[in-house]
This record gives C-alpha cells, structure tokens and sequence, in this order.
C-alpha cells in the first residue's frame, strides 16, 4: 500500500465529509472569492490574487486577503500584515507571500495571516467592515464557504505528473476540479499549445468557466530601492521600461546586461523562461528551495558565480527581494516586476 494511496484515500474522505455536511462549514460574512490550486509549487497564484484584488478594489470593495502565511516564525500568530495603507509586519512575522501581497495591493486590500481563515475573517469584519474576501490558497481550505472558487493550472506542468503527494505534485485527484467554478490555465506564454489542455479541462470540470493567463514583464527596481518593509513613496526611484531621470540605468539597459537570475519559489524554472522571453541577457541561473531564509554566504555563493561567469547584474523576484533586506551585495541586483494578463478579463471580473 503507497502513501500516494493512503494520502488519496484521506483526501477523498475529507471531501466526502464536507460535501456531505457532516463537517461544517462557515460563512464568512462577506462575499468570498477562493484562488487556489490542486497541485503543489508555484502555479502563477499570488499574481491571480493581486489581479482579483486589483478589480474589486477598482469597484469600491473593502478588500481583504486572507492568508496562511507560510513560512512564519510563528504560524499559529494572526498578523495583520498590511491594514491598507501600510506595512505592520515584517517578513519573519507576516511570511514572503503575504508580504508580497501587501506590498503589491497598499491602498488596495488589507492582509491579514492566519492559519484559521474563518476566525480571521471575523475578526476582520470586526475591525475593518470588510465587503469581499479573497482566500490565497483556498481550494483546500473547504472550511470557509465562498461565493467564487478559482483554481489555477501551470501550463507548462498542469498536473504534477498525475499523482498525489508524495509521489506526485497533485493535492488532491483531478477530478475534484468539478468543485470550481473559474479555471485560470496560466503562464500559456512559456507552452506552444494550450488547446489539448483546455480541452481536458473541459473533459473533468463540464460548466467551469476557462481563462488563458500570460504573465508579462513590467519594470525592474534596484534591490535598494524595493520597499522590503517599508511602504512605496512617491519619491521612491523606479526602473521604468521609458528610464527616468532619476534612474541610473532603465529597464532596457537592464536587459542587456550579463545576469545571473536566481530565485526560491516554486517553480524556479518559469521564472528563468520568462525572463529570457522577455529578452533579458541571462548567462545563469541559481535555484533555491521555496521560502528560503536568504543569508550571508548565500550572498556570498552567488557572487563567486556571478563572477566565475561574467555576469555583473543580479536578477530576483518580488518575492525573494522581501527576505534580502539587510544584506550587502558587491554586485547590483534588481528585483524584476511581473504582471498577469488574462485573456476575455472583462468576462471574469463580471464573474467576481
């Protein structure tokens, strides 16, 4: 008998529980939006959750993202990472995904981490009236009911091998798609053809509205300049695709220096495609695990290649910049700023 099985067979009775109602489930108080996904590794997810909060902020909406937090310090700690307006915690508090989100989202959303989503949420309301939520990493989290539920599938490694963990990346079988109600197949720009795979999407959910997502380069920010805990000012010197006159060097100059691009996210490998797509000189690549905790000598480590390669810029995400705040670089690094872009967005704003 394999994990894979005993895993999937406690999955599948989980399910069973929940849709049956012999556990219960609850409802926030506001209307909610879940963006999850079924496999494990980056799945273009935190972008999806900046462009649905992008669009109900637009509307009026008191937006707030509820969040496990992954990789906190203390993960039983309900910290209210962002209230709106500014940052209230730091990256080993708040964790790298939420502190991203809120730094994204600042005007936007309020972002609170908390492993019970449902005490959170009331919480919430209590403080700040909230009219949407958003759930990151919700399709599982099946004790919150929502209004909405969105999952995402990586085009360029849709199903983990179609297996559950641990043999696979599948958090729960395929089939259980049936339960959404909006696909988001993203990064379709890295795959020469997505038809096959809208069509097997089809296949398993029926009725389940499909969106093709891309995500595109949208400026580059010197490390020193990315607010790690700090909020953005307007004052605050950005690396624009035009240049600035405040900038030292553009995005287009960015672009054709030597780079050693690295990363800890769950997908390392998309990030490295996206980046040569969008015309960045990459000479090499280093890869971490997912929320890694940066230190010293990796710093160190990347700066013997960089310079064993002839590479003279760094290149990193978002994500990765909010954990390297305090540590000194001989050699510059810029953080690259990625946006989605769905196809037909005007469809699925009005299915908010």
């Amino acid at each position: 008998m394999s994990l894979s099985w005993i895993y999937t067979k406690i999955t599948f009775i989980r399910n069973l529980l929940y849709d049956r109602g012999v556990v219960e489930t609850f409802d926030l108080g506001a209307r909610t939006i879940s963006i999850g996904n079924i496999t494990t590794g980056g799945t273009g997810k935190t972008p999806l959750v900046t462009y649905i909060a992008d669009i109900l902020a637009a509307r009026g909406e008191k937006v707030c993202i509820l969040t496990r937090g992954y990789g906190r310090k203390n993960a039983r700690a309900r910290v209210l990472v962002s209230d709106g307006e500014q940052l209230l915690a730091d990256v080993s508090d708040s964790g790298d995904e939420p502190l991203e989100l809120a730094q994204r989202l600042l005007g936007k959303a309020i972002v609170v981490a908390d492993a019970d989503r449902v005490t959170a949420a009331e919480w919430a309301m209590r403080k700040f009236a909230i009219t949407t939520f958003v759930l990151d990493d919700g399709f599982q989290h099946r004790k919150a009911k929502r209004d909405v539920d969105i999952v995402c599938i990586d085009a360029t490694d849709p199903f983990g091998g179609g297996k559950t963990l641990p043999a696979g990346r599948l958090r729960e079988p395929i089939n259980n798609l049936t339960r959404a109600d909006i696909v988001v197949i993203t990064r379709a720009n890295l795959v020469e053809n997505i038809s096959d795979l809208k069509s097997e999407i089809t296949d398993i959910c029926g009725d389940a509205a499909i969106f093709v997502a891309e995500n595109g380069f949208v400026n580059t920010v010197a490390l020193e300049e990315f607010p790690a805990v700090t909020q953005r000012t307007q004052s605050q010197k950005r690396l624009s695709g035009n240049g600035s006159p405040e900038s030292p060097i553009s995005s287009n100059e960015v672009r054709k220096r030597c780079a050693l691009a690295f990363c800890g996210i769950g997908n390392p490998e998309n990030f490295f495609a996206q980046l040569r797509a969008d015309g960045f000189s990459v000479a090499a690549t280093e890869t971490f695990r997912d929320h890694h905790a940066y230190t010293k000598k990796n710093i160190d480590d990347l700066t013997k290649h960089a310079r064993a390669c002839g590479a003279d810029i760094f290149l990193t995400t978002a994500k990765d910049a909010v954990k390297l705040s305090g540590l000194k670089f001989e050699i510059s690094c810029f953080v690259v700023e990625m946006e989605m872009r769905i196809n037909d967005g005007q469809r699925l704003a009005a299915m908010l």
